[in-house]
């Protein structure tokens, strides 16, 4: 082992078809962030965990919802466990409700994760707290596939408190703006239904966006990056 991969860890080997795979997705054209929203898709994405340290633990599964036409697309959705080498444990099961079985019967994780960018292509992604389902996904796609993710992301967490600055200090959590838009949830904390019910809050808001003229993914980036700022300043 040479000090190059003692830095920057070993390279992943894959097949040439999984190697295929990946570079069709790479060559695949970016998504126009200035396009009206109604006529683009964007996917909203959210991850189950081995547990909430983003340095150390482990991705499970990635539920994926298509938002297009301002529609959420139930026929254009994927859920997928990665198969785990290491089962999690009980507590954390209990909370994301994957059993053992299950994670060791998942999708190899090269398998899912090319999976996963095939249903991205390359569409912008929407997430609650995005900083934790962003480290995860780049983890795991730097870990299995060699991959960089830069990719467009905006995060409803502080899209939100945006629109409404009046709830900015009582609702911090997804649980909190479920409550306020009455959005109910399927399964909690199943990575699909918790994709769902972003989905749902992302239309919610839908009314305010377009009364503020944000109309397409760049100006609710730019909406996201104002917020922070006020929160960082506040």
């Amino acid at each position: 082992m040479n000090w190059l991969t003692r830095l920057f860890g070993k390279k992943p080997q894959l097949s040439a078809e999984q190697a295929q795979r990946l570079a069709v997705w790479r060559d695949l054209p970016a998504a126009d962030l200035a396009a009206a929203s109604d006529a683009s898709r964007y996917v909203v994405v959210d991850v189950e965990t081995s547990g909430l340290n983003m340095r150390t633990d482990r991705l499970i599964a990635i539920g994926a919802v298509a938002v297009e036409g301002g529609t959420i697309r139930l026929a254009d959705s994927m859920e997928i466990v990665l198969q785990q080498s290491r089962i999690s444990n009980r507590e954390n099961i209990l909370i994301h409700g994957i059993s053992g079985t299950a994670q060791a019967e998942g999708v190899p994780p090269v398998e899912a994760l090319l999976s996963f960018l095939e249903f991205l292509g390359k569409s912008p992604l929407v997430a609650f707290h995005v900083a934790f389902d962003k480290t995860m996904i780049d983890r795991a796609l730097k870990t299995y596939l060699g991959l960089k993710f830069n990719h467009a992301w905006a995060d409803l967490a502080y899209v939100s408190p945006a629109l409404y600055p009046e709830l900015a200090r009582s609702h911090r959590s997804l649980d909190n703006w479920m409550q306020r838009f009455g959005i109910s949830n399927f399964a909690r904390h199943s990575a699909l239904a918790d994709a769902v019910s972003t989905a749902e809050l992302l239309l919610a808001l839908r009314e305010k966006l377009q009364a503020k003229h944000i109309l397409n993914f760049k100006a609710l980036r730019d909406l996201e990056k104002a917020q922070q700022m006020t929160q960082w300043t506040s």
